[in-house]
């Protein structure tokens, strides 16, 4: 973890002010999502609070650093998907139980509360709102970035990590498995659902009792 002197004076003061999970899961909900237009990025903290956006891992690695302040360990995960548009959240435990802070293009891909019992069960929680056009959910890994990235500068640096990314790619993940019949039906109800509403992302999904509260663009 690094020193708190390692932070400029409007840093030390965001994190102060985001202690908990929650509250970074809102702070993040209100940030315009990162859409690359300028080319491909993999932002760390210090970015994200300049440039005020961030896409799913530049989220993950955010939360990890300002979490990490507060006690938390440095925990992603990333979730793989059939059609290699892999998601990358930051996962924690309190109590016992595991929860996630998240950032996406989709509803349903957000944060969870810390209510399930196991980081499987937690990455189950992610498998029906991950089924689109394209995406199935195979597996999911993860990763403690203090140890995993050893002196690599994931935290501050002005350029993309890049070595992230990567790590995450070789990352063994552990396996899945979903209904085939199930996936299917999921499909075709959520083409259903996006040609009958104007191209809107559905969310219907069950659990939602168990989400963190969702961007206001997506309600």
């Amino acid at each position: 973890m690094k020193s708190r002197r390692q932070f400029s004076r409007a840093e030390r003061a965001l994190i102060a002010r985001l202690n908990t999970p929650a509250k970074v899961q809102r702070w993040l909900n209100a940030l315009p999502y990162n859409t690359e237009k300028g080319g491909e990025t993999q932002h760390s903290f210090r970015p994200v609070v300049r440039l005020g956006t961030a896409h799913c891992m530049e989220a993950a690695l955010f939360t990890a650093v300002v979490l990490e302040q507060h006690g938390y360990p440095p925990l992603v995960m990333s979730l793989e998907s059939q059609d290699w548009l892999d998601h990358v959240i930051f996962i924690y435990q309190h109590h016992g139980r595991w929860g996630s802070v998240a950032r996406s293009r989709d509803p349903g891909l957000h944060g969870r509360k810390p209510r399930f019992r196991s980081p499987r069960a937690l990455a189950r929680s992610y498998m029906d709102a991950y089924v689109d056009h394209t995406g199935r959910m195979k597996g999911f890994g993860v990763a403690n970035l203090a140890t995993a990235m050893g002196n690599y500068d994931w935290r501050f640096t002005d350029k993309s990590v890049w070595k992230v990314e990567q790590m995450l790619i070789d990352l063994p993940h552990k396996k899945l498995k979903s209904s085939t019949r199930r996936y299917r039906q999921l499909l075709k109800r959520y083409r259903a659902y996006r040609k009958a509403n104007d191209d809107r992302k559905p969310i219907y999904y069950r659990d939602r009792e168990k989400w963190e509260p969702i961007p206001g663009e997506f309600l």
